[in-house]
């Protein structure tokens, strides 16, 4: 199992990125969470198949319609989170 840590930024908040980014990973079986920073950005942490977590990766380059998306930092992340995909 691998797990990364995401900050997607641009316009991510109240355009229901977070719901949509859980979303795509229930359908690629991701562990972790999406959360709202107080610098605008979301955080995103992911664990599954490394496959899958690379899947992500690349949907959350490009997020919802609603959600244009400039950038997204990936990074190492140690710590598993419980089983199922939340937003916080």
């Amino acid at each position: 199992m691998e797990c990364a840590r995401f900050i997607v930024s641009g316009r991510v908040q109240g355009v229901f990125f977070r719901a949509s980014a859980r979303e795509q990973a229930q359908r690629l079986d991701i562990s972790g969470y999406a959360k709202n920073l107080d610098d605008g950005t979301v955080e995103v942490i992911a664990c599954g198949d490394a496959a899958n977590i690379q899947a992500l990766e690349r949907w959350l380059q490009t997020g919802p319609a609603a959600a244009p998306v400039d950038h997204v930092a990936r990074f190492t992340q140690d710590e598993k989170p419980a089983r199922g995909f939340h937003t916080l």
